[in-house]
Formats: structure tokens, C-alpha cells, sequence
């Protein structure tokens, strides 16, 4: 049997409200662990489409870094996506050229 002390017990607006808290604390966290993945996947395609450009083509990249064509093809549409945001946010038209 379990003794209540009045003045912890919660009322349940306030469980209810730190229930609340504590799912939108995990929210938050989730949403920041998002932003980085993004982050990260974008600097990866950047990567990619570089190595792109120095072995000359997604075949021979992807004979290059170990990486089935198509995840190439795959990170190079995320790194035009990304130059295209670039570009779009500074106001040029010039990005970097991603082979096929």
C-alpha cells in the first residue's frame, strides 16, 4: 500500500500538462534530429556529385565509391535540388554540373 503526500499528488490537469511537455520536449528532439539528417544527406549528395564529376560518369562513380547506380542517381537529384535551392536563394542561375 502506497501513502500519498497532498501536497505531491498532481492533479490531473497537471499530470496532464506534463504529459503534454514531455511529448513535445520528444517532438522537438525528433524535429532537430531530422534537420541534421537533411543536413548530413545533402552534404553526402554534394560529395556524390562531386565524385561524380572527377571519375566522369554515375558508373564509373559508382564502381569508384562501392555504391549501386542508382543511390548515385539518387544523391545526385538531391545535390541539383540543393544547387537549384542555392541558387535560388542567392540569385543565380549558375550551379555546379552534375554528369548523367
Amino acid at each position: 500500500m502506497t501513502v500519498q503526500n497532498p501536497d505531491k499528488t498532481l492533479s490531473r490537469k497537471q499530470r496532464l500538462q506534463e504529459k503534454q511537455r514531455r511529448q513535445l520536449t520528444v517532438v522537438d528532439t525528433v524535429d532537430k534530429a531530422e534537420v541534421k539528417v537533411r543536413k548530413a544527406e545533402a552534404e553526402l549528395a554534394l560529395a556524390v556529385a562531386e565524385a561524380v564529376q572527377v571519375f566522369g560518369d554515375e558508373r564509373a562513380a559508382s564502381e569508384g565509391l562501392d555504391m549501386p547506380v542508382e543511390a548515385i542517381r539518387r544523391f545526385a537529384a538531391i545535390a541539383a535540388a540543393e544547387t537549384a535551392a542555392g541558387d535560388a536563394a542567392t540569385g543565380t542561375t549558375a550551379g555546379p554540373a552534375v554528369g548523367r
